[in-house]
């Protein structure tokens, strides 16, 4: 472990330590608002001092059984020691790696629900599969992990690909794990209209968006128009005959939102509104930040071949995500969801960027 993040956790421990003291002040009990910010305090930093003293104890066995095994006559005992001393090595990195990412700022949008915007790009027709294949693994990846997912607004092509579709996400973490899948997808497979067996590229782009409440970012009235359409989205048998699909575009920045999934005007303008508060407050973020495009249009690229955050290779039956460097050759369990060792090791060099520091 490196200097600076040794001399970050034992200043940590020693904040940690101030929390317990604090907490049996007589001062600090009769105060309710202090107590339970003090609470507060020690609670968040319980988990990392668990870790750091687990590290520390390893280390220190480590330490101790390399040196009784350096000093050691007897060859079975020495094996034995250099054993320990093997066991306890391997228990540092993991730990470190923890550590790294416990003391990372946490993004206040980590335990917000998600709206999730897929795009067909280059690629025509293929890419509208691509983008319908991309729609079913974030399903399964909401099923692993309890959360509930919910169509917005779909635009279906002929052949039973996705035009474009927007969906909700909702469960605790969802944007912490989602946000990592943002940007142009990349595929690399044979078409099934490819008469002659070659390996096609087409690029879908995804966009994550965290979901705000009213308060957060508060709409008027007054600065947007809504504007009514018969559907032509999933069930339309049933609803294209009413003018059900809503367009709602924001007069002061020009965002356009449509939604014309639901068979109820109002329903449909409900979920509009959903996404349209989601978009502006990325662009308020973006504007925040100093950033000149909003966070949304830096997330999904221009959607050209040569841009990609991840490729799924299916003659290889190979995942690359280009950002970690990582390569999984277990396509069809990614694409039913398995996404959690690329964020794993996404969070990890996020840990790692943040502290300054190498990756564990």
């Amino acid at each position: 472990m490196d200097e600076s993040l040794l001399h970050k956790l034992e200043e940590l421990e020693g904040h940690f330590a101030t929390t317990i003291e604090e907490m049996s002040d007589p001062a600090v009990l009769s105060d309710q608002d202090r107590y339970r910010d003090v609470s507060i305090r020690h609670a968040e930093l319980r988990p990392v001092i668990e870790a750091f003293r687990a590290y520390q104890q390893a280390s220190s066995e480590m330490e101790e059984a390399v040196e009784m095994a350096a000093g050691e006559q007897d060859a079975e005992m020495r094996e034995y020691l250099e054993g320990v001393a093997t066991e306890q090595r391997s228990q540092l990195e993991p730990l470190e790696t923890s550590l790294r990412v416990m003391l990372v700022p946490k993004d206040p949008d980590d335990d917000k629900d998600v709206i999730v915007e897929i795009r067909a790009a280059v690629g025509g027709d293929e890419a509208a599969l691509w983008g319908a294949d991309l729609y079913r693994m974030y399903e399964r990846f909401a099923e692993r992990h309890g959360w509930k997912s919910e169509p917005i607004n779909t635009s279906i092509t002929g052949g039973g690909g996705l035009k474009d579709a927007t969906f909700s996400v909702k469960g605790k973490g969802a944007f912490s794990r989602l946000k990592f899948e943002a940007g142009p997808h990349r595929v690399q497979r044979v078409p099934k209209t490819e008469s002659q067996g070659r390996i096609h590229t087409s690029i879908a782009t995804v966009a994550v968006l965290p979901e705000v409440k009213d308060v957060e970012i508060e709409i008027h009235e007054n600065d947007i128009t809504v504007d009514t359409f018969r559907s032509t989205g999933p069930g339309g048998q049933s609803v294209n005959t009413t003018d059900s699909a809503v367009r709602i575009t924001h007069i002061p920045t020009g965002v356009v939102v449509t939604c014309q999934d639901e068979k109820s005007q109002l329903q449909n303008k409900i979920k509009a509104m959903r996404v349209l508060r989601a978009r502006l407050y990325q662009q308020q973020l973006a504007e925040q930040q100093g950033e000149q495009a909003s966070a949304r249009r830096s997330q999904v690229g221009s959607g050209e071949r040569s841009e990609k955050i991840r490729t799924y290779n299916f003659k290889e039956n190979r995942v690359t995500d280009h950002r970690v460097g990582l390569t999984l050759h277990s396509l069809p369990e990614i694409l039913d969801g398995g996404l959690d060792e690329f964020h794993d090791a996404l969070i990890a060099h996020a840990a790692a960027e943040s502290l300054g520091a190498p990756e564990a």
